[in-house]
Parts: C-alpha cells; sequence; structure tokens
C-alpha cells in the first residue's frame, strides 16, 4: 500500500471557507446586493440559498481546527477562505494563512456569497499543496485520520451520502442545490458519453465509456482533492465553472460543481473511488437533533467524520438549539488549537 508521509514535498494541506455572518458591514453588503438583483428581477435563490443558517457563524471554525489538531497533527498549511473577515479569536501564525476573496476571484466578480461560486477557486490558492483536504467548517474529522482511506496513489477517496436518491434528469426551482448538482452533472457527462468524436486535445483524460450515474448525494465529508486533477477538470469542463462562477448568491439553475460534479467526474477517469466512511450528520432544526447529539457523544473517536449543519435557517443567534450544539462541541473538543489566541474565550 501507498505510503504518505508529511514531509515538504507531500504534506497535505487544508483549505477552509468561513464567513461570520453576524458582522454588520458584511450584512449591509448582502443585503445591498440581494436588493440589486430584486429590482433587475434576476433572484432565483436555490432552496436554503440565503437563509441565515447558511451564514450564521456558530464558532464551528474554532472547533473543526480543533478536531482537525486533535485528529490529524500532521497537516500540512491551513488556509481560510474569507471575504476580508478575521475570527476574533485568530492567532496568526506561520502554520496558517487567510485568503481574501479579492486574492483569488476578479475584482469584476466580486462580492458574491455563493460558497458554490467561492470554492471554484481554491485550487488556484498560491502555494497550496498537491493533496489538500477541502472543508466546510460545519464538516469536523471524529477519528484519527488514516490517510490510506482518503488518498491512494493518483487518486482519492469519495463516500456516499444516506439521504434518498435523486429523482429526475432537469434541474427544479424546488429542490436543493446537492440533488440539482447531481441532475447537472449526470447531464454532462452522459452528453460525453454519447458523443462519439474522438477528442483531439491530448491534454484531455479519456473517461471510460461504461459509466454509470449514481442518482445519490455525496456526503458532507472533508474532500480530499488533488490540486493537478482540479486544473484538468476546469480544462474539461470550463463551461461549468464559468456558469457556477456567475453568482451572486447560490441559484438553483447554476448548483455548486465541487460538492458533485468534481467527484462524479474524477470517479468516471479512474481518479476517484468509492469508500464507507464511519460518518454522522446533525442538521440542528431537525427534532433528532437530542438524539443525534447523544449518538454524536458517543461514537466521538470513532467517527471519521461527522457534519453539524445549521438548518434553524432564520432563528435568532441564541436559539436553544444553536446553545446545546456548542456546548457538545465544548464538551468533546475542550482544548484550544494552536489558531487561537490565549485570551479568547467562547461566547
Amino acid at each position: 500500500m501507498h505510503q504518505f508521509k508529511n514531509n515538504p514535498n507531500t504534506a497535505i494541506d487544508i483549505v477552509y471557507l468561513w464567513v461570520n455572518g453576524n458582522d454588520g458591514e458584511w450584512r449591509a453588503k448582502r443585503e445591498k446586493q440581494a436588493e440589486k438583483l430584486k429590482a433587475k428581477g434576476e433572484l432565483s435563490f436555490a432552496k436554503f440559498g440565503n437563509v441565515e443558517g447558511r451564514y450564521r457563524d456558530n464558532d464551528e471554525l474554532r472547533f473543526s481546527l480543533r478536531a482537525l489538531e486533535k485528529f490529524f497533527p500532521e497537516h500540512g498549511h491551513i488556509y481560510i477562505v474569507t471575504d476580508g473577515q478575521v475570527p476574533d479569536w485568530f492567532q496568526a501564525s506561520d502554520q496558517i494563512s487567510l485568503v481574501d476573496h479579492h486574492q483569488l476571484i476578479p475584482h469584476s466578480s466580486l462580492p458574491t456569497f455563493d460558497s458554490g461560486n467561492i470554492e471554484s477557486y481554491i485550487h488556484h490558492i498560491p502555494g497550496l499543496s498537491e493533496r489538500y483536504f477541502y472543508l466546510n467548517d460545519d464538516v469536523f474529522f471524529g477519528a484519527p485520520v488514516c490517510l490510506e482511506n482518503w488518498f491512494f496513489e493518483n487518486g482519492f477517496y469519495v463516500s456516499w451520502s444516506d439521504e434518498p436518491e435523486v429523482k429526475g434528469n432537469k434541474l427544479q426551482a424546488e429542490s436543493t442545490s446537492l440533488e440539482n448538482a447531481s441532475r447537472l452533472s449526470k447531464q454532462w457527462l452522459q452528453a460525453k458519453v454519447d458523443n462519439s468524436n474522438p477528442r483531439t486535445d491530448l491534454s484531455v483524460r479519456t473517461m471510460d465509456p461504461q459509466y454509470q450515474h449514481t442518482s445519490r448525494t455525496f456526503s458532507h465529508s472533508p474532500r480530499p482533492m488533488l490540486k493537478s486533477v482540479m486544473m484538468e477538470i476546469e480544462r474539461d469542463a470550463p463551461e461549468l465553472f464559468e456558469r457556477v462562477r456567475s453568482t451572486v448568491f447560490r441559484t438553483w439553475n447554476k448548483p455548486t460543481i465541487i460538492s458533485d460534479f468534481v467527484l462524479r467526474w474524477a470517479l468516471a477517469h479512474g481518479l476517484a473511488k468509492t469508500i464507507d466512511h464511519s460518518h454522522l450528520y446533525i442538521a440542528t432544526g431537525e427534532s433528532l437533533e437530542v438524539q443525534s447529539l447523544r449518538h454524536l457523544k458517543k461514537m466521538f473517536g470513532s467517527l471519521d467524520f461527522f457534519c453539524i449543519n445549521d438548518t434553524t435557517d432564520d432563528a435568532h443567534d441564541a436559539d436553544p438549539r444553536l446553545i446545546q450544539v456548542q456546548r457538545m462541541l465544548s464538551d468533546l473538543l475542550p482544548i484550544s488549537s494552536q489558531s487561537e489566541m490565549a485570551t479568547a474565550d467562547l461566547a
């Protein structure tokens, strides 16, 4: 089995997206852009595309970094991609960098409040390692990281979610972004299979002609990625990158591609394999949350990863469900990471 050792040539970097939706200046900018699109008649939000839960900062990043340090201390450099914001607990060091949107995204395309747009640029972060993990800030490692369960030589592993299969082939306004992303991937990849004309661009990899679409969504997991593969996918499907990079807010007809298309493209070209990671998904707005948190406490240390998705949407920041989650994370991950100032207290 190929072994991955953490030296300067093979260290695996970490990339997060982070936003503080509680920041007044940022909120004013977001509201201004929404009103501008509304006035033009261009609003086509995806389901849950502009609710408070998408942008609220519940200190998830802080705890995710604690989990990272606990379960994957051999990681490489950490990059936090943000819209000119800095966590109030942040401790600068040579191990972690804040990357402003303006450093990655053309000025003419800003501002954007769609994570699907922003994440389509992260493989262009200067100095990023070939192998890296991309995480949303509500995703956490939950057990010691065994790299052989995430990467293989020349590729990476992906895992399916426990959600029902996606029905239908056409993008639908009432569907979630992930459901529409699955449909978009199916359309693009099937069209490529059906195209019998040989490619003249030898720089683009040949797709498996036996590729079959699986109508499931992928788990909310740390995303193992290869920078060279991302560059290749961007060359192969520039129209999809252009499409998602045109968004200001997440829209139903321009769904995210990193969380679906990239993974399916890699599967279809032999650069990804499926694996059954032990994981747990918790939606804070669901009635089973208390039971799920108890299960998390019981399984903590043996879960490859877990996700705590803020689905309270437009609830207030002091909602008891959110407080309960923060207390649980404080109990599970009490030790500050090196990214935190020693004097920074939890809210």
